[in-house]
């Protein structure tokens, strides 16, 4: 479980139902799983993808561990800033955005990244002299599903590999300089061979653009679901690509950094999510758990088609029974199809595995519901790091 069952019933009594939690001690062991799968690697940054999970604590945690940040927003911008990190420890790497978020990215001095063509000739137009890094698709298929994977050709992020020419016409015509080459494949990754092959396409590229300071590897390295589920052999990927990245900067006169974004790998396994079972009903061929949260709340199982164990953390009886465990939201919320649950009764609590990453950075108000508390669990000591909402945060920026 990670955290004692003790300490989750403790919070749900002190904060309510439902609630997320984390754990501190977590996040920094999975930072120095990678620290020690990359330590041949002499000028690592492991730049945290906020995305994933962006309450200001877990960022000062990420802070303190000597890591750096990935921003997909202008938003997510001011909040590394706010937190305090240095705008060389921020890397933008925005999808599609307009031109403005990128101008005001500029005037904060950040890392800026730009995943598509046009977006690059509209910048070397406007903007003179600056240094810009690129996202490319290195065109292969390495993600978990069709949702998470992309770094394929019909995948909308990155520009693609016969791009790269014009991209040198632009360098040379215009004021304006490449720094970094970027890529990310998708997300939980089985396949090593296929992710090292799409760094070798990053590593081509690379080549070809003479002022280099960093190349981004990304991430997507995959986390267990369950205590049989697959994981990313980040040993065996850190050892491999090492070796690769090593050979790569061996001739090369200018310092090259080596970045990671890891998001899930950092904190997914680091979060639970607790919720109430409303109602027990039983039907011919399945039995329902009806539980005081939805797709609000915890929308990967229906987004993604992701699997989370569940445990019941209350329940005494030891005998087991299949449940679908159901939301409250009025569209088909299920979290999960049959699952193997000690003996439930209405008023359990339940606990969701792996809610770190992407479970409330993805809740929403829908149905008018209120988006739940968040605990962090800190060198022993409960924190509340988020106000559960009340019914006034709904109405307060209508008109």
């Amino acid at each position: 479980m990670g955290i004692k069952k003790n300490i989750l019933i403790e919070i749900s009594n002190q904060y309510g139902l439902p609630v997320y939690i984390y754990d501190e001690d977590k996040i920094i062991e999975q930072f120095q799983k990678l620290e020690n799968a990359f330590s041949e690697i002499e000028n690592l940054k492991i730049n945290y993808a906020i995305k994933a999970l962006s309450n200001i604590n877990i960022l000062k945690i990420i802070k303190k561990i000597g890591g750096d940040v990935d921003a997909v927003s202008i938003e997510e911008v001011k909040i590394a800033l706010y937190v305090g990190f240095k705008p060389d420890q921020i890397f933008f790497t925005p999808s599609g955005v307009d031109l403005g978020e990128i101008e005001e990215a500029f005037k904060y001095g950040v890392q800026i990244n730009i995943d598509n063509f046009r977006a690059l000739k509209k910048i070397s137009n406007k903007f003179q002299g600056v240094s810009i890094g690129i996202r490319i698709n290195p065109n292969i298929y390495a993600g978990g599903n069709s949702k998470i994977s992309v770094g394929h050709s019909e995948s909308k992020f990155g520009i693609t590999i016969d791009e790269i020419s014009k991209i040198k016409k632009i360098i040379n015509n215009k004021d304006l300089s490449i720094n970094g080459i970027h890529m990310h494949t998708g997300s939980d990754i089985e396949n090593i061979n296929l992710y090292l092959k799409a760094c070798e396409v990053l590593f081509n590229i690379a080549e070809s653009f003479k002022n280099i300071k960093f190349l981004d590897f990304g991430s997507g390295f995959k986390v267990k679901y369950s205590e049989n589920d697959f994981e990313t052999d980040i040993t065996e990927l850190g050892k491999n690509l090492s070796s690769k990245f090593n050979k790569f900067i061996s001739d090369k006169k200018n310092k090259i950094s080596f970045h990671i974004e890891p998001g899930k790998f950092l904190v997914s396994e680091a979060g639970v999510f607790l919720t109430k079972v409303n109602y027990v009903n039983p039907r011919k061929n399945k039995n329902f758990l009806h539980v005081n949260s939805g797709l609000n709340h915890f929308i990967r199982p229906m987004f993604y088609g992701s699997q989370h164990s569940i445990v019941n953390i209350t329940s005494k009886i030891k005998d087991k029974e299949n449940y679908s465990v159901v939301g409250y939201v009025c569209e088909t919320d299920t979290f999960a199809e049959n699952v193997s649950l000690n003996k439930t009764s209405e008023g359990d609590i339940l606990c969701f595995k792996n809610a770190g990453a992407y479970c409330f950075s993805m809740s929403s108000n829908y149905n008018s519901r209120l988006k739940p508390a968040e605990v962090l669990i800190s060198k022993g000591k409960i924190k509340l790091i988020r106000k559960r909402e009340r019914f006034e945060d709904l109405l307060k920026n209508q008109l």
